[in-house]
Parts: structure tokens; sequence; C-alpha cells
């Protein structure tokens, strides 16, 4: 694990100091390193959809709503087990 240095404002601190108690982190770091892994995850699930959308309306077949449904709920599925592997 690498050591880096991070700075913040005196009232950015002071937040994170209520947040750590309030949910009951150990330290700032603990509560930095979930911050930057759930920044991570976001970003993630941001471009994964990004992709998907330029498949929107490219399908050559009309879809049910069940259908649709389906796919979406297999497709969630997919995504959380993938970002389930990267990020823990």
């Amino acid at each position: 694990m690498e050591v880096i240095s991070v700075k913040f404002q005196e009232n950015v601190l002071q937040e994170i100091d209520e947040k750590i108690s309030e949910h009951n982190f150990n330290s700032r770091t603990e509560f930095i390193r979930e911050a930057v892994r759930d920044k991570l995850a976001e970003l993630s699930r941001e471009d994964l959809m990004k992709e998907f959308l330029k498949f929107k309306g490219k399908a050559k077949k009309a879809t049910t709503y069940e259908e649709n449904k389906k796919t979406k709920e297999l497709v969630s599925k997919e995504l959380m087990a993938e970002l389930e592997k990267r990020f823990n």
C-alpha cells in the first residue's frame, strides 16, 4: 500500500470528523478510503451506463415491456456482480 498526503480545509475536516462519529468509522483514513471507493464505483457505473446508452434504439426487433423489464433486471444483476468483483 502506498502512502499519500492530502490537504483539506478546516471546515471539510470538521465535517469529515462529524460523519466519522455518526457512521462509526474508525479513522479519517478509513473514511477517506471508503469515499474514494464509492466515487470509483460511481464513475464506473456512469461509464457503463454511457456505454449501454449507445445501444439505445439500435435493436432491429421490437420488444415488449415485460421483455425490457427482464433484460434490465438481468443487466442490473450482472452490473452489480461486476462492481462487487472490482471493488470488494
